[in-house]
């Protein structure tokens, strides 16, 4: 039997990457999944027909996760298309990096906004309607703990999103809702391949920086999430899984 049968989850910033794996892997599993996408129709609409077409159910929900409005309405879409909520994956997220005197305001409140205010705004809309067993997914960072140069606002707000898993596990463990975090090393998605970083001396160095040798691939975290998703967690709360090579 599917791992997953019967739950319907959400997954934020679903339309590419590490969110598109996550959709997908989910689905597979038997989960009933909401793409949430900002600003690509096309790419949740793709993931949507990716998961229909191998026999899984999922549909596209447009939402600004650091508005609390559309925050809420992401989590009433699932609700009402599927009659309950059992799994969120806070996976939207931005990343520009910088040197710190060009840090400005608008850097510092864009990734704020997103990275975190939009994790504990999506959160708290899916708290109302999570139960026992439920399970919040936190998608974090290695660099909250590698600390790299010229990102000190990223780092920021992973090290925050670290800090909150831990807080919500046992703001949340007492109704039964687990709330872990995965902390993904280098991965190749659209981003990075647009940001530069792919093929790039930053690439190699991460790699060769990395016991397993190698950066990481979509899938790779994908699968992390259906474990936490999944009864096979059921005894693991406030934990920061990280998911990197094996990279510290």
């Amino acid at each position: 039997m599917s791992k997953l049968a019967g739950k319907v989850a959400v997954v934020t910033g679903a339309s590419k990457g590490i969110g598109a794996a996550i959709a997908t892997a989910l689905a597979a599993e038997g989960a009933s999944v909401v793409v949430n996408y900002a600003s690509s129709p096309s790419g949740a609409a793709a993931v949507v027909e990716r998961i229909t077409q191998a026999g899984g159910k999922a549909i596209a929900v447009k939402a600004d996760v650091s508005r609390p409005d559309e925050a809420q309405a992401l989590i009433d879409a699932a609700v009402k298309e599927y009659g309950r909520l059992d799994v969120l994956v806070n996976n939207s997220g931005v990343y520009a990096f910088a040197p710190l005197d060009a840090i400005t305001p608008e850097h510092f409140h864009r990734h704020f906004d997103i990275n975190v205010l939009g994790l504990l705004l999506t959160t708290q809309a899916a708290a109302r309607h999570l139960g026992e067993g439920g399970s919040v997914i936190n998608i974090g960072s290695v660099v909250s703990h590698i600390t790299l140069p010229e990102t000190a606002v990223y780092t920021a707000t992973k090290g925050a999103v670290d800090a909150i898993t831990g807080v919500l596990s046992r703001e949340l463990g007492p109704r039964g809702i687990r709330v872990n975090s995965i902390n993904p090393g280098m991965i190749e998605t659209e981003g990075s391949r647009e940001a530069g970083v792919i093929g790039s001396d930053f690439e190699r160095a991460t790699a060769a920086q990395t016991p397993l040798g190698r950066i990481g691939q979509p899938d790779d975290i994908a699968g992390v999430a259906v474990f936490l998703a999944s009864e096979d967690s059921r005894w693991m709360s406030g934990e920061l899984l990280k998911v990197a090579g094996g990279m510290r």
